[in-house]
């Protein structure tokens, strides 16, 4: 009876450490592997197919292997960041038309994914936190006008968003800025920024509109295009220059294929006591334009 008793009391304790252990495994399993998110296309836009053989991943210099490449899939949570300053006068009623089918393509695409407004003329305000709901973001778009004597502060606003992101800790997290060429009135340190960005995980998108008045050369204006030009590179977005106000809706259009049209990357990562700092993604595909992020993906706990 003791040899009974013994036994069945080594087997429930043998069970309980492989119940305990399973989700350590499972999260072990998780810390081994990266997942980093591209666009892939060929010169008019239009998103190409891949395939994990055609992608090459390495992280500080050391070679990857990729494991699986699929469709991006699952709402995507973006932040609007909009230039309502006096330099935006003349773009504002574009502006409001792009930024509608905007939202309209996104929640199209997935109804769960969400939107926030925030404008960033004489300081960052939200317009709208973020949301799935339509006519919020409706009443959000309807809030747009550009304030008389006011600068913009951009930077601050990406910095903020940033931060948000952070905490959000989206698996799709994208910040969008719409802004002009106007005064930056932010004293924002482009590093700062830029570490900001980092660490929020989020890709970055500009637009840069290039219609109105330029701003003449400053400290400003020099952090703003530094966090623009390397803040994009860095996270696997794009800058993309807007000559004509009216090209706001067509241009806004293709940055939303650009984010609903984004592959998953997902490669080994082997357990290291420093985390990577950078990643280089290849794709040998003929003709194939690629956005890669270039700072690795942080190690998400599960």
């Amino acid at each position: 009876m003791f040899s009974r008793l013994f036994a069945t009391r080594l087997f429930t304790a043998a069970g309980l450490v492989a119940a305990l252990s399973a989700p350590a495994a499972a999260q072990d399993a998780q810390a081994r592997e990266g997942r980093v998110h591209i666009s892939v296309t060929d010169r008019d836009g239009k998103v190409l197919p891949l395939t994990a053989a055609e992608v090459a991943i390495s992280e500080d210099g050391r070679a990857r292997e990729v494991l699986r490449v699929e469709k991006a899939s699952g709402p995507v949570q973006i932040a609007l960041l909009l230039d309502d300053s006096q330099a935006a006068q003349a773009t504002i009623n574009d502006l409001r038309e792009g930024v509608r089918q905007f939202i309209a393509k996104v929640l199209d695409a997935n109804a769960q994914s969400e939107i926030a407004l925030i404008s960033f003329g004489e300081r960052p305000t939200l317009l709208v936190d973020y949301t799935s709901n339509r006519a919020q973001l409706e009443r959000g778009i309807g809030r747009i006008f550009a304030r008389q004597g006011a600068g913009a502060y951009m930077l601050e606003a990406i910095f903020s968003a940033a931060r948000g992101a952070a905490k959000r800790a989206s698996a799709r997290g994208h910040i969008a800025v719409i802004g002009t060429e106007g005064v930056e009135f932010s004293n924002d340190h482009y590093g700062r920024v830029l570490d900001e960005l980092a660490q929020s995980g989020a890709t970055l998108w500009a637009l840069t509109l290039t219609a109105g008045a330029r701003a003449a050369e400053s400290e400003e204006t020099r952090n703003r295009s530094v966090v623009l030009g390397r803040g994009t590179d860095d996270t696997g977005g794009r800058q993309d220059q807007v000559l004509a106000n009216s090209a706001i809706p067509t241009i806004l259009g293709k940055l939303a294929d650009s984010i609903l049209n984004q592959y998953a990357v997902t490669y080994g990562r082997p357990d290291a006591l420093v985390p990577p700092k950078t990643i280089d993604v290849k794709v040998s595909k003929p003709g194939a334009r690629v956005l890669a992020p270039s700072i690795a993906p942080r190690v998400r706990k599960p």
